[in-house]
C-alpha cells in the first residue's frame, strides 16, 4: 500500500462527490460514515467519457494510477463546468491481474466464462487505486491484494455466470456475492477487492479535511 500527497491541504466541507456509479463503493463509503453525492461523468449532457484503454507496455500499477487520476481530473472539470458546489472528489479504479496481464470487466457471458476458467485454481492480484481531489490538493493510495480461487468445474462456472453477478465486475466476479464460495485465501484488503479499500480511503479523506 502506498499513500501520496501533492501540494498543500485546505479546509473542505464534509460532503464529497463520488465520481463512480458503483453501488458497492457507495455502500462502503456509507459504512465509514462518509456523506456522499454522486457526480456521474457519463450521465451529464454532453456525455463525458474517460478513455480507460491500457497503453502498450503499461504496467498494471501505472495503468490503474493513471486512470484514477484521469477520472478525478475529468470529474473536477465537470464540477466546475456545471457550477456545482466545490467539494472534494473521490475516484477509484479496480483491476484484476494474472501473470502481469490486466483482466477487465467481461463484455458478455462467454467472456465471463473464459475469464473465470483462467482464474480457477490460480492466485491473482487485485489492484485498487483511490484518489481524493480537492480544489488545491490531491491524495492518492494504491492497494494490492492477492486472491486464490479453488479449482472450478465448467458447471460451477456456468451456474455462477448465469446469476448475472459476473457483469460489470473486474475479473468477472464479486467477492462480496456468491463468488465468495470460490475463494480459498485472501491476502490484503477485502474492501479493496470489493472496490474501495476502507482503511486507505479513510486516511485520504482525513488528509483532505473530511471529518468522519
Amino acid at each position: 500500500m502506498s499513500l501520496q500527497r501533492r501540494t498543500n491541504m485546505q479546509p473542505t466541507s464534509n460532503i464529497i462527490y463520488l465520481a463512480s456509479k458503483s453501488p458497492r463503493r457507495r455502500e462502503l463509503l456509507k459504512q465509514i460514515g462518509a456523506q456522499v453525492e454522486l457526480l456521474l461523468l457519463r450521465e451529464v449532457v454532453p456525455r463525458v467519457d474517460v478513455d480507460e484503454s491500457p497503453r502498450e507496455g503499461e504496467p498494471p500499477r501505472a495503468y490503474v494510477e493513471r486512470v484514477v487520476t484521469l477520472k478525478a481530473e475529468t470529474a473536477e472539470k465537470v464540477m466546475l463546468a456545471r457550477k456545482l458546489p466545490i467539494r472534494p472528489i473521490l475516484t477509484a479504479d479496480t483491476i484484476v491481474t494474472l501473470g502481469g496481464q490486466i483482466i477487465g470487466k467481461p463484455r458478455n457471458e462467454d467472456e465471463a466464462v473464459r475469464t473465470l476458467k483462467r482464474l480457477a485454481g490460480q492466485t491473482h492480484q487485485v489492484l485498487t487505486a483511490v484518489m481524493v481531489k480537492t480544489e488545491r490538493d490531491s491524495f492518492k493510495a494504491l492497494t494490492a491484494s492477492f486472491v486464490t480461487f479453488a479449482p472450478l468445474t465448467d458447471d460451477e462456472i456456468g451456474r455462477y455466470v448465469d446469476t448475472g453477478e459476473s457483469m460489470d465486475k473486474a475479473g468477472a466476479y464479486g467477492i462480496q456475492g456468491r463468488a465468495a464460495q470460490f475463494i480459498v485465501t485472501l491476502s490484503g484488503s477485502y474492501s479493496g477487492v470489493v472496490g474501495l479499500p476502507l482503511y486507505e480511503t479513510t486516511q485520504l479523506l482525513r488528509q483532505s479535511g473530511i471529518v468522519l
